[in-house]
């Protein structure tokens, strides 16, 4: 008889902190550089080399714990978490274990079903490993320490997660935080965040967590989620076939969507754990965390109101403006030259979401300055342009010449003459005269014809008629012929 089960789910979302240099060294902290280039005897783990702490390091992981509302640790120390690390030349990860910086908190995220509180055991701070390398079939693996020592915060939540959607939205909000914290790039392609996923199931209606299985190193939203999925299935089927799930590491093969048994989990024990010898204990003082809380950005969920209560937006709109902070702040700087709110959200929703996406380009790469997007919209609220003119024609004619205002091109276009009595009525009158037959049927009452007629004119302009203009002209010409 099969039994229904209830997935229990726990993450450890590690970021990378954006700091020039590693926690315990000097060694500068990039991406995507030369193997074996950014390391220095501290990183290597030579005899004789000290740690030191990178003071910005600390402050980031404060920011990160403010932002979720944890409880920020006053006294802490750090520790040895002992194993064979090929990438870690000391042998041995400065980790915290039983001191973390931030204790507690929570994220807010949206789901289908609502609005879920994702609860969080800690945060602590610790170094990265580096990276073994395995080229083609070479039977050799190559080891590039560049990434070793990098700063990482490691969010730990409690099993409170029940599906592969409550894991990919959680995963999602925080991404959002640490860029909007200017904490970590979040680029999950690159490695910078990634996360461990324990999962287990229990017949529901039961309390006893059933035995974990943890999936290594997933840096894919989309990954995430389908290694639960392909996870819960596998653990059911086991069980339901009256077999028995052992505690172990698992890895995702993303071509396949299932995943792998890599090792046995290791158990607290078998890192045997201990005080650092080399790092002092670190103390947290009031004045420096109200430092810290003083120089805190809005985070997301305040952006949003601040654009309802203060533009008066609707939440769709500020939902969308607020995903990344840089776009909100761009939404303001237009605001700052104009004040049709709502169509500066309309056009970056609209033509300049379209513009981003095609190119591959975020608000921080687009060619308008929001002086410039603002004197774009306000053509249009002035009825000096239509948006169809300014979406299809000017918005493009602006990003390709940006030296030139939107009025000296409208000038330059001669755009402004669309919009003169002579020529529009020039206009209608060649329409009136290339459809004799029509004019007559429209005449007898069949109104729907004065599309057509509005249709020639607009072919005529070229698009840059006004139509409200275009049909109150021919419908006092039609009348008239």
């Amino acid at each position: 008889m099969s039994i229904s089960y209830q997935p229990v789910i726990g993450l450890e979302i590690h970021a990378q902190l954006q700091t020039n240099s590693k926690i315990f060294a000097s060694d500068p902290v990039l991406f995507g550089q030369e193997a074996n280039t950014l390391i220095s005897p501290i990183s290597l783990g030579h005899p004789g080399t000290l740690p030191y702490l990178n003071k910005k390091v600390v402050e980031f992981a404060i920011k990160m714990g403010l932002a979720i509302g944890s409880k920020i640790a006053p006294k802490q120390y750090f520790d040895r978490k002992n194993y064979f690390y090929p990438d870690l030349p000391k042998g041995y990860q400065i980790t915290q274990d039983k001191t973390p910086i931030c204790i507690g908190g929570a994220v807010l995220v949206h789901l289908k079903e609502g609005d879920k509180r994702m609860e969080f055991h800690h945060i602590h701070l610790e170094e990265d490993a580096g990276k073994s390398v395995h080229e083609g079939d070479n039977p050799f693996s190559f080891l590039d320490y560049n990434r070793a020592g990098t700063p990482l915060i490691e969010m730990v939540t409690e099993p409170t997660i029940h599906s592969s959607e409550e894991a990919f939205a959680l995963v999602s909000e925080v991404r959002k935080l640490v860029r909007y914290l200017g904490i970590c790039d979040g680029n999950m392609e690159e490695g910078s965040l990634r996360a461990d996923v324990n999962v287990s199931i229990r017949p529901v209606g039961t309390t006893t967590l059933g035995t974990k299985v943890e999936i290594k190193n997933m840096n894919s939203l989309r990954n995430i989620q389908r290694a639960i999925e392909h996870e819960i299935v596998r653990q059911t089927k086991v069980l339901n076939e009256g077999g028995t799930l052992i505690q172990e590491t698992r890895t995702f093969d993303a071509h396949t969507g299932t995943t792998h048994s890599m090792r046995v989990k290791e158990t607290m024990n078998d890192y045997r754990y201990f005080p650092e010898p080399d790092l002092a204990p670190l103390e947290i003082s009031e004045n420096w965390l109200q430092e810290i809380k003083a120089a805190m950005p809005l985070l997301p969920w305040e952006q949003e109101l601040k654009l309802m209560n203060e533009y008066g937006l609707p939440a769709y709109d500020a939902h969308f403006l607020s995903d990344t902070r840089e776009m909100a702040l761009y939404f303001e700087e237009v605001a700052n030259h104009t004040n049709a709110f709502k169509s500066i959200s309309n056009w970056l929703m609209g033509p300049v979401k379209s513009y981003l996406n095609e190119k591959n380009k975020s608000i921080t790469e687009f060619e308008l300055s929001p002086k410039t997007l603002a004197e774009i919209v306000e053509l249009v609220e002035s009825g000096t342009l239509t948006h169809n003119l300014a979406a299809h024609q000017l918005f493009p004619l602006a990003i390709e010449n940006p030296e030139k205002s939107p009025a000296q091109l409208v000038e330059l276009q001669g755009w402004l003459n669309a919009q003169s009595g002579d020529e529009l009525i020039t206009w209608v009158q060649e329409a009136i005269t290339a459809y004799p037959d029509k004019v007559k049927e429209y005449q007898k009452g069949k109104k729907g014809l004065i599309a057509l007629f509005i249709g020639e004119v607009m072919k005529k302009s070229k698009g840059t008629a006004d139509p409200k203009r275009v049909n109150q002209v021919m419908t006092e010409e039609l009348a008239r012929a």
